[in-house]
């Protein structure tokens, strides 16, 4: 009989076992990651009743690859972009809960008698909860619309990103054994200078790439590329000393901004699964059931600081980011679980051979446990806030309350601000580039030079090549001229001796670098000689340089934006003819559609317009979701032709019968200003009873020349407040005799 090898052998197990446990676990309603650590259980060394894998080495190998898919495929899902929509509240919330439970988790590794770096990577496992559980938890209870659930989905998409870092830097520190903060800023520098770069250089060349050779690709060619730029991107970024999974996450997330991203995870999503499998199965094998019973005790003390310490941790961060305390304990009560991050940042530690093989086992204790217990702690967020509301002090929750509404005031951005934030971002962004093309440069065309006899021609000839590549960037960096914005702003004579100053470190900024570059193949006083003289050439041939730049800066752009382009594209040519256009909206007091959701409305199925911009007050809400209400005084931007936008006007004026008329005059809009005097003084919006006593509805509240919209029931009314109220004039009289106004 022909010799089969081991590795068929083992594979042939492990998918077998995988399978079965999987389809039970399917029909007992639980994560499928747990079914398959536990069928590598029962296949691993330490589970005497089946057959066990023979060749570990290979299948180690196999679940590497599997990680490497698993963190391409999250990459796919995370986009840069969405990062960046997620919100000041899920970032706050997200980075108050990270720092505490990293700091609590090695501090009770050390508490414990664990190593340092036992320590380290068991606050990197804890860093971050499980997408998997929640969504499965939120399915099953009806949860998905609420609106925490929306800042538990973001804090989720900053944890990602955020534990990619801390895999990196715990990588970097098991590895050099650095544990001082100078060579950790460093550390962190040199990521952030390769993340911009590699995500520049993506975006620049990938999306145009994949747009010219779209007619040539069949689905066998895209998977084949996109696996290939995967782990093209996992050597690269093990060449400059980061780990493969950070490599894998980035060429992910550059895909994630194409118009193929939906088409490279439908067809990664086999061979993900087939390798994550294999990964987590692997997981299993390590597990040690002596091991698990020696250290029950450290996996309870884990698992009570992933939920005490995550509820209180999130709970806090939300707080901070101004979510009033019954959202805040409900996003605290989501998150109080660890996720599959645990076991890759465990199986990290083991293949750098720093960190202890105890850390599955109490990794897998305390995900099994924290898995079972996220639905009920969900459902009982409730309880836990009634009971805070009675045992915490009345002032408490005043401030409490009023610190969230303070913070969800509406205020504008100074255009001072959105200059001094665009300026320092180009600045950073465009050193960024030109400093990588200096090193390019100096570290692969110098030692060419030197070992072909280091001639003067060939060194002259190097760097006026090199500064012909950096000359657009320069130019940018150093004369670019303002945006509209930025033109209001220098206008402003209160700014202009700081807008010299900046343009001067602009200029400054500009010099150096090309100093370095002259320094690095002459010598400094030849780098000053000529940076004054090729600074003059950029003023000289400003106009031809914009051109070239102008050019380069659309063709960004165009790429980031790509996906919107076509989907827009997609939409004017599915739901509205070329004659479509913009028009704005109003919506009266007393209007019919007054109160109801966009999805309750579905004006956008029945008559072809789309919303494109709710603005309230000086609040503005661009491409609002189909939860998002329509409300009294409130301007819609809206997209149609004109007989659709006739149409939307007819359904939405209020009705003209007498009959009718005199109904819905009955509920209209009024102010109400909150003096010394007022009955509602000193309330909250839930305790002035106003929609049981008079079945009304508190719409804002203007305080301070701010207005907030919308306001939450624990929101404390305070004198000098302005409050708009949607009821029956009467009734409101009646129940309350105070001063209303249209």
């Amino acid at each position: 009989m022909a010799h089969l090898p081991n590795l068929i052998t083992d594979l042939a197990l492990i998918l077998g076992a995988a399978a079965l446990i999987t389809l039970l676990f399917k029909w007992l309603k639980q994560p499928l990651v747990l079914g398959y650590i536990i069928a590598g259980f029962l296949v691993g060394p330490y589970f005497h009743f089946t057959p066990t894998v023979v060749d570990r080495e290979n299948v180690d190998i196999w679940a590497e690859i599997g990680v490497i898919f698993l963190l391409f495929s999250l990459g796919l899902e995370f986009s840069f972009k969405k990062l960046i929509r997620v919100g000041g509240s899920a970032s706050v919330t997200a980075l108050v809960e990270i720092v505490f439970i990293t700091v609590g988790g090695y501090f009770l590794g050390q508490m414990m008698g664990w190593s340092v770096m036992d320590s380290l990577f068991l606050g990197g496992m804890l860093a971050s909860s499980s997408t998997t559980i929640i969504l499965r938890a939120f399915d099953e209870l009806g949860v998905k619309t609420k609106k925490f659930a929306g800042i538990v989905f973001g804090v989720l998409i900053v944890e990602d990103i955020v534990v990619i870092l801390v895999m990196v830097l715990l990588s970097t520190v098991a590895v050099t054994r650095a544990f001082e903060g100078t060579e950790m800023l460093l550390t962190v520098l040199k990521l952030l200078f390769f993340l911009v770069l590699w995500f520049l250089a993506g975006i620049f060349l990938l999306p145009t790439f994949l747009k010219r050779v779209k007619r040539l690709m069949s689905e066998e060619t895209l998977l084949i590329l996109s696996l290939a730029l995967c782990l093209g991107m996992v050597v690269l970024a093990t060449v400059v000393g980061f780990s493969a999974e950070l490599g894998a996450f980035v060429m992910g997330s550059i895909i994630a901004e194409t118009t193929t991203a939906e088409k490279v995870e439908h067809l990664l999503k086999p061979v993900k699964d087939l390798f994550g499998a294999i990964f987590f199965t692997s997981v299993g094998m390590m597990i040690d059931p002596k091991a698990m019973v020696e250290y029950a005790q450290p996996i309870m003390w884990v698992t009570l600081l992933t939920l005490l310490g995550k509820l209180f941790s999130t709970t806090l961060g939300a707080l901070l980011s101004g979510q009033p305390l019954k959202q805040s304990v409900q996003v605290g009560m989501s998150m109080a679980q660890i996720g599959e991050f645990a076991f890759i940042v465990a199986s990290l530690g083991l293949s750098l051979g720093v960190t202890s093989a105890f850390l599955f086992p109490v990794a897998v204790g305390a995900s099994a446990i924290t898995t079972f217990t996220t639905p009920y702690l969900i459902k009982s967020s409730g309880a836990l806030y009634q009971w805070l509301e009675r045992v915490l002090p009345k002032p408490l929750l005043n401030r409490l309350n009023r610190y969230s509404a303070e913070t969800k005031m509406v205020s504008h951005t100074s255009e001072w601000r959105v200059f001094m934030r665009s300026t320092l971002i180009n600045l950073g962004t465009l050193s960024i580039v030109i400093l990588s093309i200096i090193f390019f440069s100096s570290q692969y065309v110098q030692p060419w030079i030197q070992e072909n006899g280091n001639s003067m021609f060939l060194k002259v000839a190097a760097v006026v090549i090199t500064l012909l590549v950096l000359t657009p960037f320069l130019w940018a960096l150093a004369i670019k001229g303002p945006s509209e914005v930025n033109r209001r702003v220098i206008a402003d004579s209160k700014y202009r001796g700081l807008i010299y100053t900046i343009r001067f470190l602009k200029l400054g900024l500009a010099a150096f670098l090309i100093g370095f570059l002259f320094d690095r193949y002459f010598n400094i006083y030849t780098g000053v000689a000529f940076t004054a003289l090729f600074i003059a050439l950029l003023i000289v041939f400003s106009e031809r340089i914009q051109n070239f730049y102008s050019h380069i800066e659309r063709r960004f752009f165009s790429n980031l934006n790509q996906r919107e382009i076509a989907e827009a594209q997609s939409n004017r040519r599915e739901l509205a003819p070329w004659d479509a256009h913009i028009v704005m909206v109003y919506i009266e007091p007393n209007a019919p559609c007054s109160g109801k959701s966009l999805l309750e409305l579905r004006w956008r199925e029945t008559i072809g317009i789309n919303v494109v911009l709710i603005k309230r007050g000086d609040h503005h809400i661009p491409a609002p979701g189909k939860e998002q209400r329509v409300f009294p005084g409130d301007q819609l931007l809206v997209l149609g032709t004109d007989h659709q936008i006739q149409r939307l006007k007819a359904s939405i004026r209020p009705h003209r019968q007498v009959e009718e008329e005199r109904v819905s005059a009955d509920v209209t809009l009024h102010r109400h200003y909150i003096d010394n005097v007022s009955p509602l003084k000193g309330m909250s919006i839930r305790q002035t009873g106003l929609r049981e006593k008079a079945g009304a509805l508190v719409v804002g509240i203007e305080r301070n020349d701010e207005r907030l919209l919308n306001p939450e029931s624990d929101l404390v009314l305070q004198e000098g407040d302005t409050v708009f109220i949607v009821g029956n004039k009467r009734k409101l009289f009646q129940a309350y005799s105070m001063d209303l106004h249209k």
